[in-house]
């Protein structure tokens, strides 16, 4: 049984394993969640896509699904919300995984619709993200992203004190992630925000600004704590923590 299961399962995840230890039950349990799953992204052929083996949570909901598009084997946990009020709409691309109650959200403004928000191959997100695509959303391919990531590419502008802050409009740059980058737990990255491939983000950290390659960073606000090198690959200094899934 074990065997059959790690067999279908790197169909999508070409270096998935089960641990020995193991029991039979936890791997039922397991292959009747996945089962529900394929058979919910079924659904979107009510929509004439072609699902491509999406696998759909439980309540997982879609807003303007004419503007989403995505690559094979996406996987979407529970109660997650996509809305594409989009220009250029939403992309998922090969093996993407995101975490219950997280949303992916373009924009909530009918008067001032967002640009996109793009994810790459092999992307992995934890429960509770919240991806804004105001002003553009960028993930690049292989990244691994723990819990509750929260991305806002936009600002409001609040330079006239004698108007509201709400009335007077806002400004985007956008968010671009690079490549195999790891992600931990709580991190916030704020608009204009550019981080280069196989960066670290230690958990808890506030980005404010742009990192080179394969920069380690951390803290509130977040700064270089030093720069990923063969030497030190395996060094803890962010102490992050990262979710991966199936």
């Amino acid at each position: 049984m074990k065997k059959l299961v790690v067999k279908i399962i790197k169909l999508r995840s070409p270096y998935f394993t089960i641990d020995d230890d193991l029991n039979s039950g936890a791997v039922l349990q397991f292959i009747w969640i996945q089962l529900w799953s394929i058979i919910r992204g079924f659904r979107m052929l009510l929509s004439l896509r072609n699902p491509k083996g999406m696998l759909l949570g439980k309540r997982v909901s879609f807003f303007n699904v004419s503007k989403i598009k995505w690559g094979k084997f996406l996987r979407l946990g529970n109660d997650v919300y996509v809305s594409a009020l989009a220009k250029h709409g939403i992309e998922f691309g090969d093996n993407v995984s995101i975490g219950a109650f997280s949303r992916v959200i373009v924009s909530t403004s009918f008067n001032n619709i967002g640009e996109k928000i793009k994810i790459g191959n092999n992307v992995g997100i934890g429960e509770f993200a919240y991806l804004g695509g105001s002003g553009g959303l960028e993930i690049g391919d292989e990244c691994i992203v723990g819990q509750y990531l929260s991305c806002h590419p936009e600002n409001h502008n609040y330079e006239d004190p004698e108007t509201s802050i709400r009335l007077q409009g806002v400004n985007r740059k956008g968010i671009k992630i690079g490549k195999n980058c790891w992600i931990g737990s709580k991190v916030t990255i704020l608009d204009g925000v550019e981080i280069g491939d196989g960066c670290i983000l230690a958990a808890g950290s506030v980005i404010t600004k742009s990192f080179p390659d394969n920069s380690i960073i951390g803290g509130i606000p977040a700064k270089l704590l030093k720069t990923r090198t063969h030497e030190n690959q395996s060094d803890d200094t962010c102490n992050v923590l990262r979710h991966q899934s199936v």
